[in-house]
């Protein structure tokens, strides 16, 4: 009989569960730097952050799309309180330059977009299917919760 496994004071978050998968690879420096993309619009504050956002990440440079000329001047003399104020929420020096270049009108971010997306009722047969593919989990507790993240999926999207 296999062995259980104790039961977790709280459930894991992905971003820890990723860390733990990742530790000591390649990738995990990437899920570090990733985390610009979500410290941005604090770390820059809002007035900015709507004229200019991370578009990528490379060996310490971070890439920012600039929606105007001046406003790209104008972050050309504030790139380096800008890199301090990045690594400062990101705990460690991982922004050493930032280069700006000129970019289209942001669309908005979906990880801080106060938009919440639109919901419908799930067929019988999603339903089913959601079920067919939870069965297999043993731990009653953990099924649950797959379900409910597959159906809160499915909910908010139109087509399979």
């Amino acid at each position: 009989m296999a062995e259980k496994r104790e039961k977790m004071r709280r459930p894991a978050t992905v971003a820890d569960l990723l860390n733990a998968v990742y530790h000591g690879t390649p990738t995990e420096k990437r899920l570090r730097e990733g985390k610009v993309w979500l410290v941005w619009e604090t770390a820059v504050g809002p007035q900015i952050a709507g004229r200019a956002w991370p578009v990528s990440f490379r060996d310490g440079t971070l890439t920012v799309a600039v929606s105007s000329a001046p406003w790209m001047q104008q972050l050309t003399f504030l790139k380096k309180g800008i890199a301090e104020q990045l690594n400062a929420r990101l705990g460690e020096e991982l922004v050493r330059d930032i280069y700006l270049k000129a970019g289209k009108a942001k669309l908005s971010n979906p990880l801080t977009s106060p938009e919440k997306p639109t919901r419908r009722s799930l067929t019988a047969e999603e339903l089913q299917k959601i079920a067919k593919q939870t069965d297999s989990v043993a731990d009653p507790e953990l099924r649950g919760a797959l379900a409910e993240l597959l159906a809160r999926h499915k909910e908010t999207k139109l087509t399979d």
